[in-house]
């Protein structure tokens, strides 16, 4: 008997858990460095910067910039998820482990980093999927941007040419950083 109320009580917990995820980041993706599943909602209450990257792009180093950004941030409640695609001029054609190795060794890439997807097309993946139809902005390149509150909202989408680091971007982080969850 106390078994199966350990068991229920195990249940109705990972079943609140669930509920309390938003739904932007109830999404679980394989880690780019070694492939493990991880699942978005362990950053549920932060702000959420999420990018698509390539190694290979003119764009390649804002990697500098967002890692300076999440340094700067992320004690403040800021999480940058980077997710590589070589949807755009074939400018990520590398493995996940290639990948990798390019944003540690070349940016010191230390934000997380989830496994080499589609971000537009018939293979999006189902966040991107998701921000872009909230949205109504797809990523038409690489370095697109999407900002998420700390209550999961879809708040803000970026082109490519939007620098991590301009004064318009940070401010919008510090005030999305200053609201209650």
């Amino acid at each position: 008997m106390k078994l199966v109320k350990l068991f229920l009580v195990l249940i109705s917990t990972s079943v609140l858990a669930g509920e309390m995820c938003p739904t932007s980041l109830n999404f679980t993706f394989p880690r780019l460095q070694d492939n493990r599943p991880q699942n978005l909602c362990q950053y549920k209450g932060k702000v959420v910067l999420v990018v698509n990257t390539a190694s290979y792009c003119g764009f390649t180093p804002q990697y500098e910039g967002l890692e300076r950004l999440y340094s700067q941030y992320k004690s403040k409640g800021l999480v940058i998820l980077g997710f590589p695609s070589n949807n755009f001029g074939h400018q990520e054609p590398g493995s996940n482990q290639e990948i990798a190795e390019f944003c540690s060794k070349t940016y010191g890439v230390k934000f997380p980093m989830f496994g080499k997807s589609d971000v537009v097309g018939a293979n999006t993946n189902p966040l991107f999927k998701l921000l872009s139809h909230t949205t109504q902005d797809a990523p038409s390149w690489n370095f697109h941007k999407y900002l998420i509150d700390k209550k999961g909202h879809i708040v803000g989408s970026y082109a490519s040419d939007m620098d991590p680091e301009s004064s318009e971007f940070q401010h919008q982080v510090n005030l999305l950083l200053a609201e209650k969850p």
